[in-house]
């Protein structure tokens, strides 16, 4: 199974949307406490969060808390670090300092719950000029942190950028994240949550360029996004029969003393080789 390919918002408001989230298709649902939650609605949405999670769910849970410049972080770790979370996502994050922060906090609340250490995952989001300024610090800032994810909107707002530049600023940004990541050895990033929710194609467009840029995966905000997300960073049957034939060309020409051979008219050598392992290794799940 290709884990996480498409993380899907719902407010921890909602308990319609919630229940739908959880029969969406994504591969994960994240039950927002931010941006989706009013200000007035953030205590009760907290107090909610234990009460979804006890219910036999299909699909792991992350939750996203409040930023930890807020007043509303602390409360919100407190609340989120129970049973049956698998997640936790920290947004507008800067600096190393606050992973390893909370990451601290995570693990007092762990070992005084009783629950594995280091069981809860932690996931960055990077949406600001500070955070993508620190983020090769940022990605290699705990080993509970598995994997970052871009925040496009927040980011175009903090730089006063066009959204839609998707092949200028915001590639940029991207692309940044990616290799912060890759160095770090984490995860591949998710992409940022595609806005339009009518514009599906537009969304398939958009996501294949996240996937040409390093990402493996995709955030939805509604679950008619999930589909398209889904079928864009799942590797097609075509992609995997071709990299099961350089593979066993690779290693045939391996045994007989040779570093390259040529294939339908391309060379493959050692670096293309590994890309088609990889490819393999992400489709057996591992």
């Amino acid at each position: 199974m290709i884990s996480s390919r498409s993380l899907l918002f719902v407010p921890a408001t909602s308990e319609r949307k919630i229940d739908k989230a959880y029969l969406s298709g994504a591969d994960g649902v994240i039950l927002d406490l931010e941006d989706a939650v009013a200000i007035s609605e953030k205590l009760s949405a907290r107090a909610a969060i234990a009460q979804i999670v006890a219910k036999p769910r299909a699909l792991p849970t992350w939750v996203r808390v409040n930023a930890s410049t807020t007043p509303y972080c602390y409360s919100d770790i407190l609340a989120v670090c129970v049973p049956g979370i698998f997640g936790v996502v920290l947004p507008k994050v800067e600096s190393a300092e606050e992973i390893r922060m909370i990451d601290w906090v995570m693990t007092q609340l762990e070992a005084t719950r009783e629950l594995p250490q280091g069981g809860i995952t932690l996931t960055g989001i990077v949406e600001t000029a500070r955070g993508l300024e620190a983020v090769a610090e940022i990605a290699k800032s705990s080993r509970r942190l598995r994997r970052l994810i871009f925040g496009a909107v927040d980011l175009a707002a903090d730089l006063g950028i066009d959204l839609e530049d998707g092949a200028g600023a915001t590639a940029q940004a991207r692309f940044a994240i990616a290799c912060a990541s890759r160095a770090a050895g984490i995860a591949a990033p998710m992409d940022t949550a595609f806005t339009n929710i009518k514009d599906l194609e537009a969304l398939r467009a958009t996501s294949i360029r996240a996937r040409g840029l390093g990402y493996r995966g995709k955030c939805c905000i509604h679950p008619a996004q999930v589909e398209v997300v889904n079928a864009v960073f799942t590797p097609s049957a075509e992609d995997v029969s071709q990299a099961r034939r350089i593979v066993a060309a690779f290693e045939a020409a391996e045994r007989s003393g040779l570093a390259a051979v040529s294939i339908d008219g391309f060379m493959i050598d050692y670096p293309v080789a590994d890309k088609a392992r990889q490819l393999l290794a992400r489709v057996a799940g591992e």
